[in-house]
This record gives structure tokens, sequence and C-alpha cells, in this order.
């Protein structure tokens, strides 16, 4: 058995208004589904579904649902060409940077971000 195929990533949203309005102005993804409390979003071979915290406990019992804000617990990281010019194109739709650029000891090149339920994305480009 080989569980090697992320589909689908969940990420428990506060807001589901203002959360895909976030993600379509920033990743610009075709919305697979939508309702009231969730958008099905499709990036290149995976789809990321955001979906409202409150509705996020049935899929995680009897595990909890962190509480907003409560400090990372993820990081989505997203491999780039040019890691400048997406800051950039970032910064010209009015994203605020967490960190970076800054040439990590690892080889690749990085920046950091968060949508508005405090989810953080990284861009990567490799230095090799």
């Amino acid at each position: 058995m080989k569980l090697d195929a992320i589909e689908v990533i969940t990420l428990f949203i506060d807001d589901i208004d203002e959360a895909k309005s976030f993600y379509q102005t920033v990743f610009t993804p075709d919305i697979l589904y939508e309702d009231d409390v969730s958008a099905i979003l499709k990036f290149s071979g995976t789809l990321v579904n955001l979906l409202k915290s409150t509705e996020a406990p049935e899929l995680v019992t009897p595990s909890t649902v962190a509480k907003p804000f409560s400090g990372s617990r993820v990081l989505l990281t997203i491999k780039v060409d040019d890691t400048d010019a997406v800051c950039a194109e970032l910064h010209r739709r009015g994203v605020t940077l967490l960190n970076g650029p800054v040439d990590r000891p690892w080889g690749r090149r990085t920046a950091a971000f968060a949508d508005p339920s405090d989810h953080v994305w990284e861009i990567a480009q490799d230095l090799g």
C-alpha cells in the first residue's frame, strides 16, 4: 500500500467569504464547488477545500479543531521559478509577506505569507 497521492487539502476557515476572496485574488484558481460553508479550489494536481471551521468537528472527531490564531500548524509550499518575481506580484495583489525572500541553507530561496485564517503559504525556488 502506497499512500503518496495527496488529492485534497482541507483548510479550516473562519470567514468563508473573506477566504474565497483572498484565494481568488492571490492564486486565481478555478472553483469546482461552493456553498455557504465551503469552496473547493482546483490547483494543479491538488484540490484545496476551504471549509468553515464550524463544520470541521465532524471530520476530525474525536480530535478537536484548533482555535483561530492559536499559532501556525501547517506550512504549504508552492515551487516557483523566481521567488523575487512572485513576491513582487504578491505585493501588487496586496499580500503582506511574513518573511523573505531569503536564501535557505538547504538550497532554496523562500518567502512566506498567511491567508486570512493564518494558514501559512511558502513560495520556494530551487537555487541549485
